[in-house]
């Protein structure tokens, strides 16, 4: 049976990839630092559950060598954005956060899986950006800026294994309503419900999902380099048709 990694895999897109992936005849590695939640969704789709908070070097080794030998499938979906602050008055802590599990963790987790992937003789990483990483904002700067940091590791990764089994591709989407990435980033439930207020049918973590697991499973010589993915209500991260 093929075997895939997701990250942050305790929530929201994350858990939703695992879903289908194990759906679609992987057998999923179901990583996050909350053990409850990815323990009862390794148990309800027959995966396997590792704590393993992505940004601590002893855990990611350890989700290594829980992994094996050989793995097809990696999936870096944990990340995320904290705070709309303007750049000249932001929290440099929280930009500090935002490029750690965005960026490093990222580079920490491919790197310790990436002797796996090869070894499976048709790996495939699926880096989970944003379109942040392809358009800046106001009162985006960290997480645009660590976006646009990951959307260069992809293309210098792809670069650089140019001629080897593993390929890399990014989904990058834009207006997505999950149960977190808006609360965690606005600390605040009714700011972040605001955030979709009015708006005609914002992407679910399902539709990221169902992209992420098309682009993994095309054939083995065919890349998808990046597939932005937007409700039709958003034309730019800063142009959302709202309904009065």
């Amino acid at each position: 049976m093929r075997k895939a990694v997701v990250t942050g895999a305790s929530s929201g897109i994350g858990e939703a990839t695992a879903r289908v992936l194990s759906a679609a005849g992987f057998h999923v590695v179901c990583a996050a630092r909350r053990t409850e939640r990815i323990t009862a969704l390794a148990d309800e789709i027959g995966g396997t559950a590792v704590t393993c908070d992505i940004t601590d070097v002893a855990q990611v080794a350890a989700l290594a060598s829980q992994v094996g030998d050989t793995l097809e499938l990696l999936v870096n979906n944990a990340g995320g954005a904290l705070g709309t602050d303007p750049v000249a008055t932001s929290d440099i802590e929280k930009w500090r956060q935002m490029y750690e599990t965005n960026v490093i963790g990222t580079v920490q987790v491919t790197k310790a899986l990436l002797p796996a992937l090869e070894a499976s003789g048709a790996g495939t990483i699926v880096n989970i950006g944003s379109i942040a990483g392809h358009h800046a904002y106001e009162g985006g700067g960290g997480y645009t800026a660590a976006k646009h940091a990951l959307a260069n590791l992809n293309e210098t990764l792809r670069l650089e294994l140019n001629g080897r089994p593993v390929r890399v591709c990014e989904v990058a989407p834009g207006m997505v309503h999950t149960e977190e990435f808006s609360l965690v980033r606005l600390g605040d439930r009714a700011l972040a419900d605001a955030v979709y207020e009015g708006v005609d049918q914002p992407l679910t973590a399902e539709d990221i999902a169902d992209a992420i697991v098309w682009t993994a499973t095309r054939p083995a010589h065919v890349n998808i380099d990046l597939m932005v993915i937007k409700p039709i209500a958003q034309a730019a991260p800063y142009k959302v048709h709202r309904k009065r």
